[in-house]
């Protein structure tokens, strides 16, 4: 008997699903007009061999104890019952929070992990901690945003308002004359959305766009970051120097007198300091468009150009993730909102300042009426916490002091850690620096799908459900449908979900009340979606029940039109909606950062020269980005991924001048190095990328021949074990992934297989 489609959702799009022999069959969302491919990665999930089937525990952990361990990502497993399994973990959790309190633990899950919103893998750990063990140690803000996070509330707003609720795909495809795209507007990154994307729509806006005769300008070292519906123009730029050039964009607008002085008087803030430190009055260097051009290799008469054909034009300004993904990654944020507001533009339609269009589909869409409710997540007893990217820091320097948005704190000193659903082998930099971190702790706790290389790093592994597996609600703010996820097939060998597996834990610690309020996963599904019905009643708008809900698969959400809506209200009457700003107003100057004190990031926006600078031993720039085959490092073994790399290794981009010199050609594996390590990968020749520049996508899983090595060589092709381990700024502490410098060689050996999706000795295959 033929089963019948499911309906499901991810966070690159909805679908429904037929089990298909071992394999399934993925139809997208009717009502996507334009799919994303990512949905092919589920295919063959299901049952892949490198799916972790049953509990494991690490060898050295369970014969010698808790402790330090430099085995870690060596050692093999041991398989385990479930009433073992739990054993283990309730007793180290009670040792750790009676020896070392709640600050001894750290709540990591830094991840996206399912669509769902109750089965949500990192809310179900923190409420797990939260209710049952009092609290924990957490992470703030992201490996993409980290640096905006930050800056962008003292200089403008909440980055969600800016972002989320920023000027509007429909808006752009309306009014805007000119998109000034600094990093562009990667279609491969706008296929995901976090909690679910059921229409991909931005591909049709830019085509809207340019044929109304918009004029798309991306400021970028790819060109394919601007796809070809855009019908846009490449600006080729050295990574890392959009601050520069944005500083000589805006010298030209000063020489010539093109600067809106009446929108700068009246609602901005600092433009006499930052006029004078363009113009070299603050210390004697002048930065004009000469000078940006030998910063940023774009020609001076282009910058000039460009900057007089801005003025008089309704003008958006866009400012991607990867700007800020690197050291001084808050300088370019803030100038990109300099220069909008130069030109006058926040807050017209289709003009002004935007950060991170493109970089998720939630971006420049409409909001729905009202939030989706999601699973509480408790009270934290402890107030203790870290910039995300600065894990390995806080494991390897407890007690130390750090900086961070105005404070010093210090780093809590953790004996355990506990993840579910994130993979920072995968999204973290230095991965040997944070191999040596990791083993620092007493216990990693990990559930996972599969035997990531943050699992194989872990003490006790718990094999998890994926999210085809069980039930769930997928939704998001900027998503205008609701989907029932249904199952699809049972759980992979002895596969729980993650409410199951803490909801025993937390029955074995004495607090199972606390966390399930009694109820089951059904029982919260109903309970949160009607909470939704609840609040769209208010504004009389009738959801049918549960059921009819489940049964029916998917359901339209009301919206609304209101992109822009802040910055919209303050251009309008700056004194009945200021920003929340502490003048009220855009800051070109900020007086609250400039009392930080900080050296790598005062009080207005400048150049700043990265400590990493290409020289004779590492004469590129590789630019880590993110993948077009999968999101981040999810399902790196489904079809889709798979197929695109070659010979099972992820294929990095260079120009062919750089690929004549060095004897190197397409298909060939080829090794990226540095002080920090060596990557395999193999080698695409194309003009899409700028001399000098190599690229390598992150999120192929971390293989390395020795993981014990200093200097690890990964025959997989894992860019972060070349990426510099620091923060953006003493402001943000954001990460810094996105650019280093590397050498490049044709490898002339035999290269070593890859291994990433073979698990490791010890483990139960069914």
């Amino acid at each position: 008997m033929t089963q019948k489609p499911m309906m499901h959702s991810s966070h690159w799009g909805a679908f429904s699903a037929t089990p298909n022999g071992d394999s399934l069959s993925i139809e997208p969302f009717s009502g996507d007009p334009d799919p994303s491919p990512l949905l092919d990665n589920f295919t063959n999930a299901l049952n892949h061999p490198i799916r972790v089937a049953c509990p494991m525990v690490r060898r050295g952990w369970l014969e010698n104890g808790p402790g330090p361990d430099d085995r870690r990502g060596v050692d093999d497993y041991v398989p385990v019952s479930w009433d073992e399994a739990y054993r283990l973990i309730a007793q180290e959790l009670q040792r750790v929070g009676d020896s070392a309190g709640i600050e001894g633990i750290f709540g990591g899950s830094y991840g996206w992990s399912s669509a769902g919103r109750f089965h949500h893998a990192q809310s179900q750990v923190h409420r797990f901690l939260n209710t049952v063990m009092g609290g924990y140690v957490r992470s703030v803000n992201s490996y993409s945003s980290g640096s905006s996070a930050v800056l962008l509330p003292h200089i403008i707003g909440d980055l969600n308002e800016i972002a989320r609720r920023g000027v509007s795909w429909q808006d752009i495809a309306t009014h805007s004359e000119i998109v000034l795209a600094f990093g562009g507007l990667a279609l491969k990154n706008s296929q995901v959305a976090s909690g679910g994307l059921s229409e991909h729509t931005e591909r049709g806006f830019m085509q809207q766009a340019a044929a109304r005769g918009a004029r798309f300008i991306s400021v970028s070292p790819i060109k394919s970051d601007l796809p070809i519906e855009a019908q846009g123009e490449w600006l080729a730029l050295r990574p890392g120097t959009d601050a520069a050039f944005i500083l000589g964009l805006l010298s030209v607008l000063i020489e010539h007198k093109l600067t809106d002085d009446d929108f700068l008087q009246q609602y901005c803030v600092g433009w006499e300091a930052m006029r004078a430190y363009i113009l070299g009055e603050e210390d004697g260097q002048v930065r004009d468009a000469q000078w940006a051009a030998e910063i940023c290799g774009i020609d001076a008469d282009t910058i000039r150009t460009l900057a007089r054909e801005l003025h008089g034009k309704r003008v958006l300004v866009t400012v991607a993730h990867a700007l800020q993904r690197a050291e001084h990654g808050e300088q370019p944020v803030w100038l990109g909102l300099v220069l909008a507001a130069a030109l006058g533009q926040p807050g017209l339609p289709g003009g002004g300042y935007t950060y991170a269009l493109g970089a998720l589909g939630h971006y420049g869409k409409h909001h729905n009426l009202v939030s989706i409710p999601a699973l509480p997540q408790g009270k934290n007893g402890t107030d203790r916490f870290i910039p995300v990217a600065r894990i390995a820091d806080m494991l390897l320097h407890p007690g130390e002091r750090f900086d961070y948005n105005g404070k010093s704190y210090l780093y809590p000193e953790i004996k355990l850690a506990y993840w579910a659903g994130g993979n920072p082998f995968h999204h973290h930099q230095d991965l040997a620096r944070l191999r040596r971190a990791f083993n620092r702790l007493d216990t990693l706790i990990v559930h996972e799908i599969a035997w990531t290389s943050t699992a194989r790093h872990a003490d006790i592994v718990l094999p998890a459900t994926m999210t085809l597996e069980r039930e769930d609600i997928g939704g998001a703010p900027t998503d205008r449908h609701l989907v029932a996820m249904q199952p699809v097939a049972e759980p992979y060998g002895q596969a729980k979900d993650d409410y199951e597996i803490f909801s025993e834990l937390a029955r074995r610690l004495g607090n199972e009340q606390a966390f399930t309020e009694g109820r089951d996963t059904r029982g919260w599904l109903a309970h949160l979606y009607g909470q939704l019905r609840e609040k769209l009643a208010t504004h009389n708008v009738s959801l049918p029940e549960f059921e009819t809900f489940w049964q029916q698969g998917i359901l339209a959400l009301p919206q609304l039109q209101d992109g822009g809506r802040m910055v919209n209200a303050f251009r309008a009457d700056p004194q009945k909606s200021p920003l929340p700003t502490p003048s009220g107003k855009i800051e070109i100057y900020s007086a609250t950062i400039a009392s930080f004190d900080y050296k790598n990031c005062p009080g207005h926006p400048v150049w700043l020269t990265p400590r990493e600078q290409p020289d004779a031993q590492h004469p590129f720039w590789l630019i880590a980005n993110q993948p077009a085959t999968r999101l981040h490092s999810q399902l790196d073994f489904g079809d889709y991924s798979q197929r695109e790399k070659r010979d099972g290794r992820e294929v990095s981009t260079l120009n062919p001048l750089d690929a004549e010199r060095l004897g190197i050609m397409s298909g060939d594996v080829i090794e990226l190095f540095n002080q920090r390590g060596h990557v395999l990968a193999s080698a695409r020749v194309s003009d899409d990328i700028m001399p000098g520049v190599i690229q390598l996508p992150t999120g192929a899983w971390y293989d390395p021949v020795d993981a014990s090595a200093a200097r690890p060589l990964c025959r997989h092709g894992n860019p972060n074990v070349l990426t510099h381990d620091i923060g953006t700024s003493s402001l943000a502490q954001g990460c810094t992934g996105q650019i280093t410098v590397v050498q490049v060689r044709k490898y002339t050996d035999v290269a070593p297989a890859v291994r990433a999706f073979i698990p490791p000795k010890g483990m139960v295959t069914i």
